[in-house]
């Protein structure tokens, strides 16, 4: 497909910007369907305002939250990153991973 620079007008400032024809292979190649609304200062400044674009699972938000809990198989004291409901088990990291082990088997 053959694209063309396209002038565009930010919907937070009501500045023009230029939507190259190399931005709209990139959009096309990702699938994005919808052009950018926002202008490039626009842009970084909302994901500035957001967090510089993490979202909140993301490891770079901070710390998680964990939760004290008695391992269910070994009865050791363990923290997981939910809070336990008591109506499944919880278990420790060790385990966790050796019942994942056997599973694959």
């Amino acid at each position: 497909m053959f694209y063309q620079d396209k002038t565009l007008t930010c919907k937070e400032c009501g500045r023009e910007f230029i939507f190259t024809a190399g931005q709209q292979e990139f959009f096309a190649e990702k699938g994005f369907t919808n052009e950018p609304s926002r202008c490039p200062d626009c842009r970084a400044a909302r994901k500035a305002r957001q967090g510089g674009g993490q979202r909140r699972g993301d490891f770079r938000s901070g710390p998680r939250q964990m939760y004290r809990a008695v391992c269910s198989q070994c009865g050791s004291t363990t923290e997981v990153p939910f809070e336990p409901r008591g109506d499944r088990p919880v278990y420790c990291r060790d385990c966790y991973n050796s019942m994942r082990v056997r599973s694959y088997r």
